[in-house]
């Protein structure tokens, strides 16, 4: 008879990845309420151990093996190095600066808002055994779960707002302004909960060798042509990632910051909406699968639905309520915020990379992973839903510059 060789086994699991999503999203036609993306993610949650696996642990024993789950996560990772990179690129900073007293507000209010709302749900949860990992402190969970509460998907939002046919309008580039500076507060405080005292040394290191290294890196940059850019690039990730892992911050971290200090006008930006579209085609769905392979139950489906339903009402209310704000200050007109505030609030794919690390990092445990996903996959449902009947009544607000 013959034997399944691992080979085999990885390619079933690749065939499963793609086939069973994609089929999913065109047969049921799902793209209003859920993009491809956002069906990829749930068909993680799905296949893995939480849901078929508990309902057919023999599929599951036998397709997902330790050596093909060990090469899923090899590619898992360098998919999300790509993707949290090229976010780190599209950061319009040199914008948010121009319009800095309208940008700082309103991306302040938006984050820290429902950073707030977030922190006292995980207080919440602290008062229950089984979310926070052993060994982690209250407050890096209480300040982990806030802001995954926080954080705005910039690569989604992206995707959205290209949907919703907003992208390229004065409105659509406002709200990249405020996410682009919420996301460097997001990572900014993400170190700060991996900060290790027993390694601080090695971070500190780090910090000024990568200051040092960056300064080299854009001179060389500057001086390459277009198509050295994207290799070069390439090696620049790869030595980034190495060395934050290295110091203790997390690959991802490392990720991150090797895009934002490279400039989008190096690289023409309808390559660069290529390589994202190509990244998320061909690598990101095996990163979603890995991610759907760490759902855990244990604590009881209802209890993880009920965190996920009271984290998912303290991320919108936070954010509506930071926004509204914020339009109250500036002067905004009516329905405006409720737009901006509900772009704001997507979730998805940069949320579920941050709780990636927070797990990783054993800060969370599996059932407070998977209450932070169904939260994330249910935000991004929202949107288009709740935002295209908005823009359809006020459409003049598209075309709004500040």
């Amino acid at each position: 008879m013959h034997s399944i060789s691992t080979t085999e086994l990885f390619l079933i699991a690749m065939l499963i990845i793609f086939s069973i999503p994609y089929l999913t999203w065109r047969i049921l036609n799902t793209d209003y309420y859920a993009p491809l993306v956002v069906v990829q993610i749930i068909a993680g949650i799905l296949l893995g151990p939480g849901v078929l696996g508990a309902a057919f642990p023999a599929y599951y024993e036998f397709v997902f093996t330790p050596s093909v789950i060990q090469s899923l996560n090899a590619i898992a990772w360098w998919a999300v190095m790509l993707f949290v990179m090229i976010a780190g690129i599209e950061l319009d900073l040199k914008k948010a600066w121009e319009h800095r007293r309208e940008s700082m507000i309103t991306a302040g209010l938006a984050l820290g808002t429902p950073l707030i709302f977030g922190c006292i749900a995980a207080a919440g949860m602290l008062l229950f055994a089984g979310w926070i990992a052993p060994g982690a402190a209250p407050w890096q969970f209480i300040l982990g779960v806030g802001m995954a509460c926080a954080v705005t998907a910039l690569p989604i939002l992206i995707l959205l707002m290209e949907k919703l046919e907003v992208l390229r309008q004065p409105i659509g580039q406002r709200i990249l302004r405020y996410a682009s500076i919420d996301d460097i507060a997001i990572w900014g405080v993400l170190a700060i909960i991996l900060l290790d005292w027993t390694r601080v040394g090695r971070q500190a290191a780090f910090l000024v060798l990568f200051v040092v290294a960056t300064i080299l890196y854009r001179k060389l940059m500057i001086k390459l042509q277009q198509r050295d850019r994207w290799y070069v690039a390439l090696i620049w990730l790869a030595a980034c990632g190495l060395a934050a892992d290295w110091a203790g911050l997390h690959y991802m971290v490392g990720a991150f910051l090797a895009g934002a200090v490279m400039d989008a006008e190096w690289f023409e930006q309808e390559k660069m909406d290529a390589l994202r579209h190509h990244v998320l085609l061909v690598i990101m769905p095996v990163f979603f699968l890995s991610t759907g392979l760490r759902t855990n139950w244990g604590v009881g489906g209802i209890a993880v639905f009920a965190a996920a339903a009271v984290l998912l009402i303290a991320s919108i209310s936070g954010k509506l309520a930071g926004v509204h704000l914020a339009g109250r200050i500036l002067g905004w007109k009516k329905g405006e915020a409720s737009i901006i505030g509900w772009l704001l609030q997507t979730k998805a794919l940069i949320m579920i990379i941050f709780v990636n690390i927070l797990l990783d990092k054993k800060i969370i445990t599996n059932e407070t992973f998977t209450a932070l996903l169904l939260m994330a996959v249910a935000s991004t449902m929202l949107t288009v839903p709740v935002v295209h009947p908005k823009l359809q009544k006020l459409k003049e607000l598209i075309f709004r510059s500040s």
